[in-house]
This record gives C-alpha cells, structure tokens and sequence, in this order.
C-alpha cells in the first residue's frame, strides 16, 4: 500500500481540517507530518465547529489511528488544551491517538524568541503566529531541541535547563523581558507535559512503514501550504517547514517510492494571513465581500485574511512542485451572490508576460485575469455533481484544463455533509 499525502497548494487556510474529515472513513491511519500549533484546521458537523492545531483531523473517527508525526513541533500546552476540548466532548483519543517520539518540544522561550525576532524586524515583519515555530525549528536544525523522548529521559532536567539558560542569554543581551509571570508559565508547561505522557510515544517511522506493509491506508495530513514552504514557498514571509508532498517523506519516515496520491487542497479564491507578497489580492469591496462572506478570520490568531482571486500561475506552480495528482475545490459557495469572478492566467512584469511563479515577487507584478460570469445560486444546497450551475461547472472545467489535474472533491459549504465527491 502507498501514502497518499494531502496538502494545501495556497497559502494555507485552504479547507484540510474538513477535507481529511471527510476522507478519514477511507483511511486506517492519519499522520500529521509537519507544522504545529500555528495550524488551525477546522471541522464542522452535528452543527458544531472545532478547531484542531496540532492533533490529526482524523481524531473525531473513533476507529482511526491518528499519529503525530516526527515533523511536527508540539507546544505541550496548547495540545494539553486540545485533548481537554475533546474530552468535553465525550471523545477519548489516548485510545487512538499516537505521538512520535522524535517530534520536537516547544518551550515558553521559543514563543519570547518569535515575539522578540518579529519586534526586531520592524516594519519587515513576517506576520509570525508568534508560537515559537521559527525558532523551534531553529534550535531542531541547530542540534538544540528537546524532543519527546527527552521527556522520559533521566536528565530530562539537565537537558531543559541547558536549552533555557541558551535562550534567556539571548534574551537578555537583547534587553527582551517577556511580560508574564514566569513562575506560572513554566508551572503550566511542566504540568501540560504529564498530559502528553497519557499517550503512547512511538516510533512512528517504524509504525507507519509497517502499517504500510499490512496493507492499511494511511493519509499523511499537512498544515500550512504550498506557497509557504520555507524552499519554495515566498521567502522569507513563509513557515519554518517543509510543507510540500516531499515533507510528508521527512516527517513521518517514508520514502519517496512509497508515496501514492498527492490531494491538493485549493480554494476557489486566494488568501493569506500574515505579510508577503499577495499578486491578486483585493483591496476593494470585492475583497471585503469575500472576507465577510468567507469569514476569513484566521483559525489560530484570529487575524482578518488578505482575499483575492485564483491565481492559477501560483497553482500551476503548485501542482508541479508537489506532483499533485487530483485536487480537491473549496468554498466556491462563498462566491454564490458574485456576479462576475476572475481567474488569474499569467502575470505580467516588464511589459512580458508569463506564466513562471518568480522567485521573488514585488509590486512590478501585474496579474492578468479572465472572467466568468457568476453562478448566482446556493451551492451548498447541492448534493450531486450534475445538479451544479452551469456557470459552476464551466469553472471548474477551465481550472482541470489549464492545470491538467482532475478536481475530484468540490466542497458546496463548511459542514462534513456539504461535499461532493466525484471520484
């Protein structure tokens, strides 16, 4: 059996939570790969909505195994928060929820060193989550971190207090003082560290490969997206990991020959959160009506998202770099009262026009757009394929020929119920 990999092909909030969900009852096994708590992927059924930021989105399936993975960096807190929600709930996922012994550990610190790189950057700002990804990731590439099995370890103690004297000495020589009560906030990371002890740490490269050999499926799930991925995503406003198909490989421990379908999560506009180039971003009512309409506020900040139209020279770019076989179309139903929608087919810069996705992208970047006329009818009313507007399918059939790759799943509305499956 192979692994298929889903990932978004934008700059993230592109509909995963929702889309892994729904593909769960197909699968045995769900595998976060990379990311961590700046990831807000979001699910909605039984008209209730959850928000999941470092646990597999496959959680709410009782019979599914959910792994996170080796390439995922874990705030014991915020995941300590996680599993109290879906207790609430009535779900127990220490039954069926397994953490990778090498996934790396972020500390308080980490989140004072994000807030006090961002503060330094001035008017240069990433748009940082502020979680202490960045330099989580850091210390994991510096040889640095602290890792799960270093919970358990005998010297755990040594090993954290080697960790923060490194960071509070930076720190200090950059006269950064976090404004909060430090004998709390390391009392509750501590504490949250007995909660990420209840669960099963694993190896999970050795699990997942054998699951693979027992013939179970197994969906490896990625947060962020494409156009954020620290190689080839738009540098330097990205993430600190790889959030293409090819991390999936890393992170969980597969190799590259052992990888099946690659599903591309893209959303029938564009948005980003955070600073970076943006070439078709809105900055007029339409904007505003898509920001509203698609209640655009980010999962995990809250932050309002910058909206524009498709920009299928990204896309194309996309689809190559993660080999992505079929794609899976999102929140085209926040377009429903449109009268007319735009799709972005090339970019001009100089006075040439092309239809590479640059390397660096400035302001001389003029995206060149066609139009549709809109379908003006409720989509998430519609259960089957053939029963969409007209003016819908011819969309959807334009994408599928300008990229090559099929649209296997069109997503009418946020619930689990509204999806339409093709293939």
């Amino acid at each position: 059996m192979k692994l298929d990999i889903l990932l978004g092909l934008q700059w993230g909030d592109e509909g995963k939570g929702k889309i892994v969900d729904v593909l769960t009852p197909h699968y045995d096994v769900i595998a976060r790969f990379q990311g961590g708590p700046n990831a807000g992927h979001t699910l909605e059924f039984n008209g209730i909505k959850h928000v999941l930021h470092t646990i597999p989105s496959g959680i709410f399936h009782s019979d599914k195994i959910n792994i996170i993975g080796n390439g995922v960096v874990i705030d014991p807190v915020v995941f300590q928060k996680e599993i109290a929600s879906l207790e609430k709930l009535g779900i127990n996922p220490v039954e069926n929820l397994f953490i990778s012994k090498k996934a790396h550990l972020i500390l308080p610190t980490h989140k004072w060193i994000d807030a006090m790189l961002e503060e330094q950057k001035g008017e240069q700002k990433i748009g940082s989550t502020l979680k202490g990804i960045g330099p989580t990731y850091t210390d994991k590439v510096a040889r640095n971190g602290l890792r799960i099995c270093d919970i358990i370890a005998s010297d755990f103690l040594e090993r954290f207090t080697a960790i923060y004297k490194k960071h509070t000495d930076l720190l200090i020589k950059n006269a950064f003082k976090p404004n909060e009560d430090l004998e709390i906030v390391f009392k509750t990371w501590f504490d949250s560290l007995q909660t990420v002890l209840r669960f099963k740490l694993i190896d999970s490269e050795y699990e997942v490969n054998r699951y693979l050999r027992e013939e179970k499926k197994v969906l490896a799930e990625g947060a962020q997206g494409t156009l954020l991925d620290i190689d080839f995503g738009s540098y330097p406003f990205v993430t600190s990991s790889n959030t293409v198909a090819a991390g999936a490989c890393t992170g969980l421990g597969v190799a590259p020959s052992q990888t099946g379908r690659v599903i591309g999560i893209v959303k029938a506009y564009c948005t980003r959160v955070g600073n970076g180039p943006f070439p078709t971003e809105l900055f007029d009512e339409t904007g505003e009506q898509l920001r509203k309409q698609g209640h655009e506020f980010g999962a995990t900040t809250g932050r309002p998202r910058r909206c524009g139209w498709l920009d299928l020279v990204a896309l194309k770019y996309s689809i190559m770099i993660n080999g992505a076989t079929e794609m899976v179309l999102t929140k085209a139903d926040v377009m429903d009262n449109f009268d007319t929608i735009k799709i972005c087919t090339a970019y001009q810069i100089d006075d040439k026009t092309t239809d590479r996705f640059p390397t660096e992208i400035n302001d001389e970047v003029i995206p060149v757009f066609k139009e549709f006329k809109g379908w003006k009818q409720n989509l998430s009313e519609i259960k089957e394929y053939e029963k969409l507007p007209d003016a819908f399918k011819e969309y959807i059939t334009f994408i599928e020929q300008e990229t090559g790759i099929p649209i296997s799943i069109v997503s009418t509305g946020s619930d689990r119920s509204e999806t339409i499956i093709r293939a």
